[in-house]
């Protein structure tokens, strides 16, 4: 896992090779073992390395093949790199290390931008064309390595992260209104290439964007997962789903075991971590290394699941790390957790991950995570109400389960000037759910959850919060085999048992009972969730701020009648909505002092 940057000049002038500089330091957390630039007139390309893949120099990036007149910044890893190695050297191809990054290189010479269906892993990277000019941008399918993009007349900038395009300097730092609208509809989410920021987007996921010397660029998208029924499984009994899920779950836990350095587990005791260390034990691991965290309980609620991770730690006898984090350093991972995030994201989960990744970066450089079964197998509250809706009624029954608030209710809590004219987050779900390829009111969501907030929510939230501490996290909930497959089970099957119904059942001997058949639990920060004493201040901080005031954005009325009742004020979901107001603050006020 790694951190890459890039610059393209359309205006004549070469690459500005102390902005890539700037964006290469600005990533040194994301790739802490090695750094390197390369420039060629127009286009320049930096890299920070976290080494797991060719630990030797001869893996070292920006990566260059002067016979092959290609040069290439990647970050991911490719998990069947070894297999397409066999195929390469079949097809010509030599190979001066035995790294995954120059799989990527010989991929790109063999197959050019199709290279990208043959990779299975998860991966952002950058080709330049030497002869052309030419540049290659793509993503992985489930968007689950980011790639920002600052394109202006004349220049275009690419980085792994957001800070990295503002250390360039230049940066239109507006704040896109529909890009709010989203932000404060959709549980902190902008939808891809949007952010909130004007003068960033991001690359979509399973998109490949192909840059010509001139500046004109095309798009291509390479993947959508059908949430339809297989006519071929047309008989399949519920049985047979188990078998095939567990099956493919089998084989994405096992790719991302491929690595030159150990792979851990995060384990945080639910049903889908747990499934992860029992099927590494069935195919062997020994000696595997797990981690749980906790907090301390705050408003009569618990803040760790120590008692379902013992157990499974327990059961498999893995070398089991227990992280119990004292408030002291609770305050102070709020502001290290916001500076670590691209982009604002509202869940208390991203403190927890930030603290997690910074004890378990001190044993290892990979793990495996649960992160993802929810949002493809269908275990959130949100997706029983849909059942049986008609397909017509599906957004409105959505919109009501999964909002934080409606656009009617903006009012109520942003300034009239920050409201865009239309509802854009609602066109956008009706777009969503009216594209082909999901069958029923619960697939369309799936998908869309699957595709949407699970790239910009979770996915983003771990890759940002482990990266700050040079930690690779893999989720083979997420492996695009499995998704693939997922979306093609009855959705009767996965609402089943309070949700995930399919993959508890597929679970059964395999995992505890207990952890089955727990209340579904999340990663508890209880301190966060309740904002009382020093919490509460460090929110009132924020959005009392001078340069809150400055920007106007929420209501001074609706921010004082939040601030003296902190927990008062729930989103849909249950979190608490003074919180969202107050991350963005935070966020915001960090873009300032960055783009100063």
């Amino acid at each position: 896992m790694c951190g890459l940057a890039g610059e393209v000049r359309f205006d004549g002038e070469r690459a500005d090779v102390a902005a890539l500089d700037r964006m290469t330091a600005c990533q040194r957390h994301r790739g802490p073992d090695g750094d390197g630039l390369w420039a060629r007139g127009p286009v320049g390309l930096g890299h920070r390395r976290l080494s797991i893949i060719d630990l030797s120099e001869r893996g070292a990036q920006p990566m260059v093949d002067p016979h092959l007149g290609l040069t290439v910044v990647f970050n991911g890893i490719v998990y069947n790199h070894r297999q397409l190695r066999v195929e390469l050297e079949r097809a010509g191809h030599c190979f001066f290390s035995t790294s995954d990054t120059e799989v990527v290189l010989k991929a790109y010479a063999q197959w050019g931008t199709a290279c990208v269906e043959r990779f299975l892993g998860m991966f952002a990277f950058a080709v330049v064309e030497h002869a052309t000019g030419r540049v290659v941008l793509a993503r992985d399918r489930l968007g689950i390595k980011p790639l920002y993009v600052d394109t202006r007349p004349g220049l275009l900038r690419f980085a792994s992260t957001l800070p990295a395009l503002l250390a360039a300097g230049g940066v239109d730092t507006a704040i896109d209104r529909t890009a709010l609208a989203y932000y404060m509809t959709f549980h902190s989410v902008v939808p891809a290439p949007r952010t909130i920021l004007t003068g960033v987007r991001k690359l979509p996921p399973a998109t490949v964007r192909v840059v010509e010397a001139d500046g004109t660029s095309r798009d291509t998208v390479y993947w959508r997962p059908e949430f339809t029924r297989d006519p071929d499984r047309a008989g399949w009994t519920s049985r047979d789903w188990e078998e095939a899920l567990l099956g493919a779950l089998r084989t994405a836990v096992e790719r991302r075991m491929v690595s030159d350095v150990p792979v851990g587990v995060l384990l945080s005791g639910g049903i889908d971590s747990s499934l992860v260390v029992a099927l590494l034990a069935e195919q062997g691991q020994t000696g595997l290394a797990t981690f749980s965290i906790g907090f301390e309980a705050a408003g009569g609620e618990s803040g760790d699941e120590f008692e379902y991770s013992g157990l499974v730690a327990a059961r498999f006898g893995t070398d089991h790390h227990r992280i119990p984090i004292d408030d002291s350093r609770l305050l102070p991972g709020i502001d290290a957790a916001v500076a670590a995030m691209s982009e604002p994201m509202v869940s208390h989960d991203c403190v927890a991950f930030y603290l997690l990744a910074q004890e378990v970066s001190r044993h290892v450089k990979v793990v495996q995570s649960g992160q993802g079964a929810d949002e493809v197998l269908g275990g959130y509250d949100w997706y029983p109400p849909l059942a049986g809706v008609p397909r017509e009624d599906a957004v409105e029954a959505y919109s009501r389960v999964f909002f934080d608030r409606r656009w009617t209710a903006m009012g109520e809590v942003l300034e009239p000037e920050w409201i865009v004219d239309t509802d854009a987050p609602t066109a956008f779900v009706t777009e969503q759910f009216g594209a082909p390829g999901a069958e029923t009111a619960v697939d369309a969501a799936l998908r869309n959850d699957t595709t949407i907030m699970l790239v910009d929510d979770p996915v983003k939230r771990v890759d940002n919060m482990t990266m700050a501490w040079g930690l690779e996290a893999r989720v083979p909930f997420l492996d695009h085999e499995l998704v693939e497959l997922a979306g093609r089970i009855p959705p009767e099957l996965k609402l089943a048992d309070g949700g995930k119904g399919v993959l508890k059942r597929a679970a059964r001997g395999l995992v505890p009972d207990a952890v089955i058949d727990r209340t579904k639990g999340y990663f508890p920060v209880p301190a966060i969730r309740q904002l009382d004493g020093p919490y509460r201040e460090r929110v009132r901080d924020a959005l009392c701020d001078p340069a809150a005031r400055r920007r106007g954005l929420f209501r001074p009325d609706t921010v004082e009648r939040m601030l003296r009742e902190p927990n008062a004020s729930r989103t849909t979901l249950g979190s608490n909505a003074l919180w969202q107001l107050a991350l963005l603050e935070m966020w915001l006020q960090k873009v300032e002092d960055l783009a100063r």
